[in-house]
């Protein structure tokens, strides 16, 4: 046993603690890496979009990972863009409106997306015009992607960004490596409460990002069905 855990008996503890809430944040970031790409699945089939595929790397760090994540939903936050300035360039202004109008019926919303996909595409598939009214009328893009887009910059700039991805490498030992007695301690401290905190915002944020992102997927997979 370390002379700063004889001295401050509480420190193994506030370790584990650390290494728990580190696990925590990897699992959630796991989940968004898979549902990025299952939404940039359904944008490059559908919708005619080159969104690259991601892939977690467990010897980078988490703000690395974290702008892995960033590149990808900057990717679709621009094709979303790009969906929506081909609506209203090729839609008279009182149509595209209607795209946006809470009141309008949804199965005509989705016709007159799906007749704008006909033209770009050439050919759109049955489900364009369902996605492309989803996405654009949903708070997917504008608050949804936007606040988890913040929220992983913040977490790559705080203490958390230097920690390997590995939970039992280098990472953690960062922290801990040669800090002895009250300043371990402190330091332990001030990364599980910056831990905690970041969790439990990114984890709701995550938790509307996943939601709003089913809700397009399936409608994918009804219309296949």
């Amino acid at each position: 046993m370390a002379l700063s855990d004889l001295l401050y008996p509480d420190n193994p503890k506030r370790r584990q603690e650390l290494i728990d809430l580190h696990q925590e944040l990897l699992n959630c970031m796991s989940i968004n890496f898979r549902a990025t790409n299952e939404l940039a699945g359904v944008l490059n089939e559908h919708l005619g979009c080159t969104i690259d595929h991601i892939q977690m790397r467990p010897s980078s760090t988490v703000k690395e990972n974290c702008d892995i994540i960033i590149q990808a939903m900057s990717q679709i936050q621009h094709q979303v863009q790009k969906i929506d300035s081909d609506m209203k360039e090729k839609l008279e202004p009182v149509l595209y409106q209607k795209l946006y109008d809470i009141k309008e019926p949804e199965l005509e919303k989705i016709a007159i997306a799906h007749k704008v996909f006909s033209i770009v595409l050439g050919e759109a598939t049955s489900t364009a015009g369902m996605v492309a009214v989803k996405l654009l009328s949903s708070n997917l893009i504008t608050l949804t992607v936007s606040n988890l887009v913040s929220l992983l910059a913040q977490i790559g700039a705080s203490v958390l960004g230097g920690i390997t991805i590995t939970i039992l490498g280098l990472g953690i030992e960062m922290i801990l490596h040669a800090i002895l007695g009250a300043v371990e301690r402190t330091q332990l401290l001030a990364a599980v409460r910056s831990y905690e905190k970041h969790l439990a915002e990114f984890k709701a944020a995550s938790e509307k990002y996943q939601r709003a992102i089913r809700e397009v997927t399936s409608l994918v997979r009804q219309q296949v069905q």
